[in-house]
């Protein structure tokens, strides 16, 4: 009997089922999430579980309304019930490692997973399944054909089009040298529109909505996540702080800089001794005058600041409050201007000798963005820098941390991207590759391996959209979600682009292969943005046992 929707419809009921018990235990453990930092890995294991099957259901929406609209041909079915099943198979196997810790034992697992649910799993999971899946993928050289309205897929269309013939004829060049991401990239996706796509038609912008923002962002990673994929995050994140809180003046002058990519923007949070605690952060800002303008000396350093040698402005996170006791609410956000170069080294000076400086991470991936480390030292920026101006004092953790949600949904799309030219790579090497007078296409190994990342990067694809829906709804509301996207677009990219580093063989360690960059870019992905602990933990963990 082959697998169907019918399948996946019972094995999801049933990991939803688990998860419910799974997470009713969790909380009364954690006493409704106060005590999370008792149960850390517990609250791991269920906040993953709980990520897996919010990807499982959107997966069976996108399959049912495909199927309703006419659109669910028998290999995209294929595709969308193998994920379920690789979601649902991960769900389980976690949670049953925990059914200990939570006391509700192995009769939690027997009764949701039971004889006919257990069979069902293994027609979702069969190698059967995966084979033709990956054979199939070999065959139209793993091209994404996943299912949008018109509009959107003009949006994917013309993204797709400038990356494969602006973006990845350089990729390889730029990662190889390590050089900064050239201006030719940033002129013309600002032409096409690619900076304005969050920002409202009243400010400069396109506001085409998220899951535009997300296809575009997807796009571009494809064609290279350090060269391209990552260029619209930075302008979100800032454009997402001065909506929330900026004043109406800041919005009329900054955000149609943004939408034009007239500048380009960096965001400053962390500190060398400050990464996930971000209440902590101790560089400050101080209250002054400077020839009769009213404004703020900042004093002291930054880490990882991506893009901030091209960058024309920063947003920095500084504290305003000295008493460190005052936590997230002696924190402002700062629009910083300052010399946009390409140095991987700087140093600027200001007439009374404010000095900021900066100097790149050498970092094995994510070339071409660049991460700084800053030192600001008697640094003035005028009053008017301060997003909300003196409304917005103390008011910074908290934009700062809108912005992060859209960064991390940002990231899930990142993630895709890049899981999908590592898909696309390896579709194309399996068949130009013999061993023994045969290509490596048509082996079983090859196929199942293929058909796993295919399915791997479904589930990712379709939480990552539901995250891009959600956030038009309702941003705040949907903050966990996009968390939830981000963790699992992440491990996935990291997941698929090493397994089609081993289908390369000895040539995906050689960096004349993409599928080498491939790799060590999606390192950085579940680090950054919120890191994996602490999404898990402080984020997706609260959310859920704290309901």
């Amino acid at each position: 009997m082959t697998a169907s929707l019918d399948d996946a419809r019972l094995v999801l009921d049933a990991g939803s089922k688990l998860l419910a018990d799974a997470v009713g235990a969790a909380k009364a453990l954690t006493e409704n999430g106060k005590k999370i930092d008792d149960y850390q890995v517990l609250t791991e294991r269920v906040a993953y579980a709980a990520t897996e099957a919010v990807a499982a259901n959107e997966t069976m929406k996108e399959a049912e309304a495909w199927s309703a609209d006419g659109n669910l041909t028998p290999m995209r079915e294929k595709v969308m019930i193998a994920a379920v099943g690789e979601l649902i198979t991960n769900l389980r196997d976690r949670l049953s490692l925990a059914v200990d810790d939570l006391g509700i034992g192995d009769a939690a697992i027997e009764s949701t997973f039971n004889v006919d649910v257990r069979t069902a799993l293994r027609r979702l999971t069969a190698e059967s399944l995966l084979r033709e899946i990956g054979a199939e993928t070999a065959a139209t050289a793993g091209r994404n054909d996943w299912v949008l309205d018109e509009m959107h897929e003009q949006v994917r269309d013309q993204v797709r089009e400038f990356g494969a013939n602006e973006v990845m004829p350089h990729a390889e060049h730029i990662h190889r040298q390590d050089l900064t991401i050239p201006e030719e990239f940033i002129s013309s996706m600002a032409e096409l529109g690619f900076f304005g796509l969050s920002i409202p038609e009243e400010y400069g912008g396109v506001e085409m909505g998220n899951l535009a923002m997300i296809l575009t962002t997807e796009e571009l990673s494809r064609a290279s996540l350090a060269a391209a994929g990552s260029l619209i995050t930075r302008p979100e994140i800032l454009t997402k702080a001065l909506m929330g809180g900026g004043t109406e003046e800041q919005k009329q002058h900054w955000l149609p800089k943004l939408a034009s990519g007239e500048i380009m923007a960096g965001i400053s949070v962390t500190e060398p001794d400050i990464g996930s605690d971000v209440a902590g952060v101790k560089c400050r800002a101080t209250k002054g005058e400077l020839d009769g303008a009213e404004g703020y000396f900042i004093d002291g350093p930054k880490a990882w600041c991506t893009f901030a040698g091209r960058a024309d402005v920063l947003a920095v996170l500084l504290r305003t409050d000295p008493d460190p006791k005052s936590g997230a609410r002696g924190l402002s956000l700062f629009v910083v201007p300052k010399e946009s170069t390409r140095d991987h080294a700087f140093e600027f000076s200001q007439p009374h000798g404010g000095k900021l400086a900066g100097k790149a991470d050498a970092t094995p991936g994510y070339r071409g963005m660049h991460s700084y480390t800053l030192n600001f030292e008697n640094w003035f920026v005028p009053k008017e820098n301060l997003v909300g101006e003196a409304s917005g004092e103390g008011r910074g953790f908290y934009l700062q941390m809108a912005g992060f949600a859209a960064g991390r949904l940002q990231t899930g799309g990142r993630g895709c991207g890049l899981s999908q030219a590592a898909i696309e790579e390896t579709a194309k090497y399996v068949v130009d590759r013999k061993q023994f007078d045969i290509p490596i296409s048509e082996f079983q190994l090859t196929q199942w391996t293929l058909g796993r990342m295919v399915a791997q990067n479904a589930g990712a694809r379709a939480i990552t959209y539901a995250a891009a829906r959600a956030f038009d709804e309702n941003e705040r509301a949907a903050g966990p979600l996009a968390a939830q996207a981000k963790l699992l677009a992440c491990d996935v990219a990291v997941s698929v682009t090493q397994q089609g580093q081993v289908m390369h063989g000895g040539w995906g360690y050689a960096e004349e292969y993409p599928i080498s960059r491939y790799v060590v870019d999606a390192t950085v992905l579940p680090i950054f943005e919120g890191t994996k602990p602490i999404l898990e933990l402080k984020v997706i963990g609260r959310a859920i046992l704290s309901a």
